[in-house]
């Protein structure tokens, strides 16, 4: 995430030219690339930014977020770790932030302790080919910070393998005020450089923009109409490397996808400033277009149907 301002199965499909060290992925902030694209004023915070994790939050159950996606990225200097969410057997949805610069990849579904080779998880490579950038990406103000991939293979559905929910063209709801999900496998402690290696969630109110942008004070220029905040209320929050990961709500009882993780706040995940998310409402025609799913309203019927 960028930092701103001051069910069991046994099938595991792996492809054989992804080769993983598991213990190697850092946060994708703390790579060169990145900050060498941000706002000169920004520039100064490359050695000033804070580590964090899924604060004051709780270990996920397995199987628990059958839709959450581990996004390894290559860079020239390693291998950068972000949150994605599944679309479809053949794409996934993450931040721009987190594939910007990147030669290619591989994601891990299915995974709850991403070090392990567990049975129940799916490695699939991805190529630099295969990455779509929203066109008009920035790091200047942070707009349009969402993307696709397409995988080089398809993976499998099951119990612990499932594409997420999207809104329908027709949902005009804010989401504010409903309680909100973000998971992801971010630092395990403010002092120490080390990912989680278990999936970790917290859960929050989805805020108003307005409450948001209350509350970001002086940083208002970076949240706009196409964002959508999740409270930080008890500290409670996402942080380094949960970038690109999905904010959810519980909508008839399933799990609808209504933000991407995009920033946070300079002062720290457990400051209780706002995360800010890219909107998927905002964006889901580009989503659409840039994926092989035809229309978000089918995709309860296409789960079903793989059950």
């Amino acid at each position: 995430m960028q930092f701103i301002g001051a069910l069991l199965v046994s099938l595991a499909v792996v492809t054989a030219a992804v080769e993983i060290d598991r213990t190697k992925a850092r946060p994708i902030e703390e790579f060169d690339h990145y900050w060498a694209h941000l706002p000169t004023e920004l520039q100064a915070l490359h050695d000033s930014r804070p580590s964090g994790r899924i604060t004051n939050g709780r270990e996920a159950i397995p199987g628990q977020f059958p839709y959450h996606g581990v996004l390894n990225m290559e860079f020239d200097l390693g291998i950068g770790v972000c949150g994605s969410s599944i679309l479809s057997r053949n794409y996934i949805l993450t931040a721009a932030h987190c594939v910007d610069g990147a030669h290619g990849g591989w994601v891990i579904v299915g995974a709850h302790d991403r070090l392990i080779a567990e049975p129940t998880q799916q490695t699939i490579s991805f190529e630099v080919e295969g990455v779509s950038i929203h066109p008009g990406y920035t790091l200047d103000r942070i707009r349009n910070d969402i993307a696709t991939v397409r995988l080089t293979s398809s993976m499998e559905f099951n119990d612990r393998v499932q594409p997420i929910r999207l809104p329908s063209r027709t949902d005009g709801r804010t989401f504010s005020g409903m309680l909100g999900t973000i998971s992801g496998h971010g630092r395990t402690s403010d002092a120490s450089p080390d990912l989680s290696p278990v999936l970790r969630y917290a859960i929050n109110p989805i805020l108003t923009n307005a409450n948001c942008l209350e509350q970001w004070g002086n940083a208002v220029q970076y949240i706009e109409p196409q964002n959508i905040c999740l409270s930080g209320y008890a500290g409670r929050s996402a942080c380094n490397s949960d970038s690109g990961g999905p904010l959810t709500v519980q909508d008839n009882e399933e799990s609808l996808q209504v933000g991407v993780l995009s920033f946070g706040p300079l002062a720290g995940c457990e400051s209780g400033i706002p995360t800010v998310y890219a909107r998927v409402t905002y964006y889901l025609d580009w989503i659409l277009a840039n994926s092989d799913i035809e229309d978000a309203a089918v995709l309860k019927l296409t789960i079903e149907k793989d059950n």
